[in-house]
């Protein structure tokens, strides 16, 4: 890209991020008395690896903390009430960015703070209505990358609003050629672009996935052409909503530098610059269609580009020479594997070669030592995790590491050689463990995580889930986690909830969740299967309820819950189903498309009709989402049939949807128009309105009360 064409670029963009000072963190402030159960995740470690900065939940709120990895000194940077979502500590180790929710809600905001508590100010988000999402920090430390989300204009081409007119007809003449119902909400919508049909720019997040920048950690409490710029309209066609990545010095005495610009993402995002900053590795791209892209930091022209995974937005690192681009890839695969590409002086790819593979195993997580000599390699094998290290410097084997619990949530480098990884499993909460360096095993659980015998009170103990194939109607095998009440005989079937995770590409796993730990020790089962179009079983999998597949999908619900009947698991006459996010649109679409199968349901942000769910959700929502689900023009009429609300005359039991206040992601009031109307029906229905939460629930106390009304709820309505 010729130097005028790349200023004319920066000249459309929105203004650079700059540093905004706020009132310093006491680095030594007292350490609040612990709730006994909390959390830890997301560990970052400093250049010698003796600290870790990460994310607890102890004071009821996720935080950020820093701990000694050895030591029972632990220190609260940040005591302000909002969620803390992703930590990065610089290599410099002068700094620790993080991720914060302010209010809960999905506008998300980078800051950063000394590991002191002192100079902490806002990096990138701070205007009312943007969001912002943490990047990588260059190889000196000297600047962190931030994805910047403006907020849409009230005026011009790139966005129309459409305001509430319960009386409009079928196709909106007042905007277009919409769909029924587009304009009926309660409050106005913002719809992408301007006139025409266009193509859907790209995009990453969605229901389930948050915005995916702020990544959820699995086994968190509750259940987070020539440059790299698509010149695609928005969801009809107008001028793109874009999203700009930038490299910017916290301290503020540089200027922000741009890397990249996407249209309508909600995830681009900066993974690594290579050692001389010539060379940025940006992942861009809608759910299901990523892509990883080296750019030349110069003129901001494209090099490489390579297809990767869904999941873990990691994806990669430069050699120290920068030759050589490590990747966690599914290019041309049905499994994510370890792929080198090899790159000339311009970026681009030369080579690409296999590194590390399984035949039936996502390559899910990646992380190197300083170096580059050594990677951290951890696959999910059926929804557990298993972990092993190799050299990329030799062709000695891979060398496993065993796990004392199931999942691998996050891996990290700590000083030279050693790591520091994020567990998860069916008996403890989130913790964080370490391994010195040449360590072959994990050294032990860090001191200030919470020790495996307080996952729970006293009295009542953690279930240990087995897990379960069934066979959907068409032949397609499913998967899943089967988590049996205690105190029940064998061979006595119980009642049962089947459990509906997000995305749909996320996967179930076996963590421990106090959801379920309430609902079991009510005496419910609780199986919570993988439906297709979850991660996991591969890429078909992942794609195979795209289109129409997704009536299948809704089909394996009740496939799963027949399964468990026929097995002799679960009561047929007292089934209940319930999901979040995506498994909230299953939860009610189950329950309008197998009326007979279910007692009641509990849909938990999740998406009552389609077309008023993209007229509401983020514009760069939208834009991912339509690649997911349908676009909302010109596949109104599928998207219209996929609608619970469009069969909501065959629901038959009653219903609780549960919604955060400042959810953007899926609004309110996609449940409220299914209350609403199962009401107006004469069903029994009811809607919990979380305050201070959004499309995630972070706080202690609003998911202690989310818990405890869903199990009375189906207490209730199975006759317990």
């Amino acid at each position: 890209m010729a130097a005028d064409a790349r200023d004319r670029l920066i000249g459309e963009m929105s203004a650079a991020p700059v540093p905004v000072p706020l009132a310093d963190a006491a680095g030594a402030r007292d350490t609040p008395r612990p709730l006994v159960a909390h959390g830890c995740w997301y560990p970052s470690a400093d250049p010698t690896g003796e600290w870790v900065a990460f994310i607890c939940d102890r004071t009821g709120v996720p935080q950020l903390w820093t701990g000694a990895v050895n030591g029972t000194e632990i220190h609260l940077l940040d005591a302000d009430p909002d969620p803390v979502t992703e930590v990065s500590w610089s290599p410099d180790g002068r700094w620790i960015a993080y991720t914060v929710a302010p209010g809960g809600g999905e506008h998300t905001r980078v800051l950063c703070v000394r590991p002191d508590g002192t100079g902490r100010r806002i990096v990138a988000g701070a205007d009312a209505g943007s969001s912002a999402y943490l990047g990588c920090w260059t190889r000196d430390g000297s600047a962190v990358a931030v994805t910047v989300a403006e907020p849409p204009p009230p005026t011009g081409p790139t966005v129309r609003t459409v305001l509430p007119e319960p009386s409009a007809p079928d196709h909106g003449t007042a905007f277009g050629d919409l769909p029924a119902g587009w304009a009926e909400r309660d409050g106005p919508a913002t719809l992408l672009g301007g006139t025409g049909h266009g193509e859907v720019g790209p995009d990453g997040g969605g229901p389930g996935h948050g915005q995916e920048g702020p990544v959820h950690e699995p086994g968190a409490p509750d259940h987070a052409s020539g440059a790299p710029v698509h010149e695609e309209g928005g969801l009809d066609g107008g001028a793109p909503d874009r999203l700009t990545a930038y490299l910017v010095d916290p301290s503020g005495l540089g200027s922000p530098v741009l890397v990249a610009a996407e249209s309508g993402a909600a995830t681009l995002r900066v993974c690594d610059v290579d050692q001389d900053g010539r060379f940025a590795l940006v992942r861009r791209g809608p759910r299901g269609r990523r892509e990883a892209v080296v750019v030349r930091t110069a003129d901001l022209t494209t090099g490489s580009v390579l297809r990767v995974g869904d999941g873990d937005p990691w994806i990669g690192r430069f050699s120290q020479d920068g030759r050589t681009l490590w990747l966690r890839s599914d290019h041309e695969r049905r499994f994510a594997a370890l792929l080198a590409a090899t790159l000339d002086e311009d970026g681009g790819r030369v080579g690409l070669s296999v590194v590390a593979e399984r035949e039936d195993s996502d390559l899910e997580l990646l992380a190197f030592a300083e170096d580059g000599r050594t990677a951290a390699l951890a696959w999910n094998v059926r929804g557990a995790s298993e972990l092993e290290t190799l050299s990329l410097s030799t062709a000695a084997r891979p060398r496993e590491v065993p796990l004392p619990h199931e999942v691998v949530t996050r891996i990290t480098r700590a000083g030279p050689g050693g790591m520091v990884l994020a567990l998860s499993g069916s008996q403890r909460r989130p913790g964080v463990w370490w391994a010195p360096p040449g360590a072959g095993t994990l050294s032990a659980r860090t001191p200030w995580s919470s020790r495996d015998e307080d996952a729970v009170p006293p009295g009542r103990p953690p279930v240990r889930p087995v897990p379960l194939r069934p066979t959907a109607r068409d032949g397609l095998r499913l998967g899943g986690w089967y988590y049996r009440a205690p105190g029940r005989d064998a061979g006595r079937p119980g009642p049962c909830v089947i459990h509906l995770h997000g995305g749909p590409e996320e996967q179930e796993r076996p963590v421990f969740d106090p959801l379920y730990h309430e609902l079991l020790g009510r005496g419910l089962d609780v199986f919570a299967p993988d439906v297709r179009g979850s991660s996991g079983w591969g890429r078909p999998f992942v794609d195979a309820d795209l289109g129409t597949g997704r009536f299948a999908a809704i089909d394996d619900v009740a496939d799963c819950a027949a399964h468990v009947v026929l097995d002799g698991l679960a009561d047929p006459t007292r089934l209940a189903v319930m999901g979040r996010s995506y498994g909230g649109y299953l939860t009610m679409a189950s329950l309008v498309w197998h009326p007979e199968l279910f007692r009641t349901g509990v849909a938990v942000c999740g998406m009552s009709d389609l077309s008023t769910f993209f007229a509401g959700t983020e514009p760069w929502i939208a834009e991912s989402a339509a690649h997911k689900y349908g676009h909302p023009v010109r596949d109104r009429e599928l998207l219209r049939s996929l609608s619970p609300m469009s069969r909501v005359d065959a629901l038959r039991v009653p219903l609780l949807a549960v919604h955060g206040e400042h959810d953007t992601n899926v609004p309110p009031g996609e449940s409220e128009q299914m209350v609403r109307a199962a009401r107006e029906r004469g069903l029994p229905a009811e809607m919990l309105t979380l305050r201070d939460e959004g499309h995630e629930f972070r706080r202690a106390d609003n998911r202690r009360l989310f818990r405890r009304a869903a199990a009375d709820w189906m207490q209730r309505h199975l006759g317990l």
